[in-house]
């Protein structure tokens, strides 16, 4: 039986630590956006080109370069039997430019404002492996230092306090109506995303069963 899968919920809700967790345990491929534009830069594929051009001018990569980048990603034979897709679609654009994929759930990870900025606000990144802790759940060792490698951990620009509430601000504009959009199709099912990242991950294994 193949399982398709969206996460849907704001920034720091932790949708990629479920998504890691939940593709291990039911053997599905996660797709990031993420990760997929990376990759295709990389490469330099003709989309990955098509969207550094936005990216290194700093502006956002138009939904038709992240579409096509999503199908042609879905259409790779370890999709076959499903995917979790985290980071995807943002927009109710981009949800309807991929209907026709039928998917088995949409999983509404939630929490208030407050608890995402603390969240985000203590996270540190290792600058040399790209592991990343929590000052809260997963504490380095030492301070300051990764438990990994000795590389130094920093915080990341984007997970300061004012730049989070910005982020915030852009999501309940565009990515917000996607859960009035997805429940209207009676696949949305919420799950509390302010409790610890354990039950977090199996409320939603549960959502997804």
């Amino acid at each position: 039986m193949t399982k398709k899968i969206i996460l849907l919920g704001p920034p720091g809700v932790g949708k990629g630590t479920v998504a890691n967790k939940l593709t291990k345990k039911l053997n599905l491929p996660h797709i990031a956006t993420g990760d997929m534009l990376r990759d295709n830069t990389e490469k330099k594929t003709p989309l990955g080109i098509k969207a550094k051009s936005f990216m290194d001018k700093g502006l956002l990569v138009p939904d038709e370069v992240v579409i096509e980048m999503v199908r042609q990603r879905l259409k790779q034979d370890d999709c076959k039997d499903g995917f979790v897709l985290d980071g995807f679609p943002r927009t109710i654009n981009q949800a309807e430019q991929i209907n026709n994929l039928n998917f088995d759930e949409v999983v509404n990870l939630q929490a208030s404002d407050d608890i995402i900025v603390k969240r985000l606000n203590n996270r540190r990144v290792c600058s040399k492996c790209a592991f990343i802790f929590h000052l809260d759940y997963i504490k380095p060792k030492q301070e300051g230092i990764c438990d990994k490698c000795n590389g130094t951990l920093y915080q990341r620009e984007d997970d300061k306090a004012e730049a989070i509430k910005e982020r915030l601000k852009v999501y309940r504009s565009l990515t917000e109506p996607l859960i009035s959009y997805f429940k209207n199709k009676g696949i949305l099912v919420d799950v509390d995303g302010s409790k610890t990242p354990k039950e977090v991950f199996e409320s939603v294994v549960s959502a997804v069963s």
